[in-house]
């Protein structure tokens, strides 16, 4: 592979069907030309949640598509394009399988290789194409579905893991949480409105970890306590116990019920747990490790109330905070067009021309260093 290469990134892993154009320039940092995204969110509000079937048959309905329009707004042909990199894992098995199968049939039918990318590290490096790119080593905080981790990166495929969740990642206490405020799907971006008009400090919520002697996260406790509190609350305003499906389900004697100004504040209390967990946590492995630099990356990364929270905390330490540009939080082609061009600008990875293909939807991060380390 030369110097100067396309790399067409195609992004099937859930419910978004990305495509993006990146170009590698020598040895400065791969410059985005153009991404198309689709987002499945209407599709799935119907079933409260993303059904796999019905994500599989839409990725194949739009990848093809996005492609034809990236290429169209970015001036460059279909020939044009060095190398075609896919989303290998984690995801749902048969979406992954749409986007492995288009890149590795379309790289065969033109002659060109071929890449498979880890969904996470995707995440992991889409600061890098924001406005203001981070610079390497810096400590980052991954927060994206299922997903909360702390991780120190030293360079591409040199990721060391500092802390996980043991059970609910940060996402899933958005979502989860919302759902049982019966605010439907997506629960996440729906409550962080809703906290918008809330008292942060209403409710007493728990801090799970907060002050544990490692770097690891737990949310499945404070899922708990949201319901429960939910819970007293319509008690008190009804007269009604409501159990969890009467909360999600949004009926007379649930959670709907209840004044704006209440259901605010308990969303804002929710999000101010969340989000204090993960500043506190985000700051403790800056300071273990000594790095004045932090990466904050995955959909979680949009919320507000955290990059607030993160940029006045770091800014009063002198720590430098780097974040996607907001429309490339979600899933994206991008982000798997970046990281694809970064591993092969790096030499971790080589691009193959060997078409059968697999994809792994359980892949943990920790799993791709320790490949790299032996490539």
């Amino acid at each position: 592979m030369g110097t100067n290469c396309l790399v067409l990134g195609i992004e099937s892993s859930c419910d978004e069907t990305g495509v993006a154009l990146v170009e590698v320039q020598g040895a400065g940092v791969p410059v985005l030309l153009d991404h198309a995204l689709h987002s499945q969110i209407e599709m799935h509000q119907a079933y409260g949640g993303v059904v796999p079937e019905l994500a599989s048959r839409d990725h194949i309905r739009r990848v093809l598509p996005l492609a034809r329009d990236v290429l169209l707004r970015a001036q460059r042909s279909l020939d044009a394009v060095d190398v075609i990199a896919y989303t290998r894992g984690p995801g749902l098995a048969g979406a992954l399988l749409v986007g492995a199968g288009f890149a590795c049939a379309l790289g065969a039918a033109l002659g060109k290789p071929v890449l498979g990318v880890h969904h996470l590290e995707g995440h992991l490096l889409s600061p890098f194409l924001s406005a203001d790119p981070p610079e390497f080593a810096f400590i980052a905080l991954l927060v994206s579905g299922g997903h909360t981790q702390l991780m120190r990166v030293d360079g591409v495929g040199q990721y060391q893991m500092l802390g996980e969740t043991i059970d609910d990642a940060a996402g899933e206490a958005f979502d989860k949480s919302a759902k049982l405020m019966g605010l439907g799907y997506p629960g996440g971006p729906a409550l962080a409105r809703m906290a918008q008009q809330g008292n942060p400090r209403a409710y007493a919520l728990p801090r799970p970890l907060l002050h544990s002697a490692d770097l690891d996260f737990s949310f499945a406790g404070l899922k708990t306590a949201v319901l429960v509190q939910a819970q007293k609350l319509v008690f008190q305003h009804t007269g009604v116990h409501s159990t969890a499906g009467a909360l999600a389900s949004g009926g007379t004697d649930a959670f709907a019920c209840l004044p704006a100004s209440v259901r605010c504040d308990l969303a804002a209390s929710t999000q101010a747990a969340i989000v204090d967990v993960l500043v506190h946590k985000s700051l403790a492995a800056l300071r273990q490790s000594g790095l004045k630099r932090l990466v904050v990356a995955g959909g979680v990364g949009a919320n507000r109330a955290l990059r607030s929270q993160l940029d006045g905390a770091c800014g009063q330490r002198g720590i430098r905070v780097h974040y996607p540009e907001l429309e490339l939080c979600t899933d994206n082609g991008a982000m798997i067009a970046m990281a694809a061009a970064m591993r092969l600008q790096a030499g971790v990875q080589q691009a193959h021309t060997h078409y059968a293909f697999d994809v792994k939807p359980r892949w943990p991060l920790d799993q791709l260093a320790r490949a790299t380390a032996s490539v």
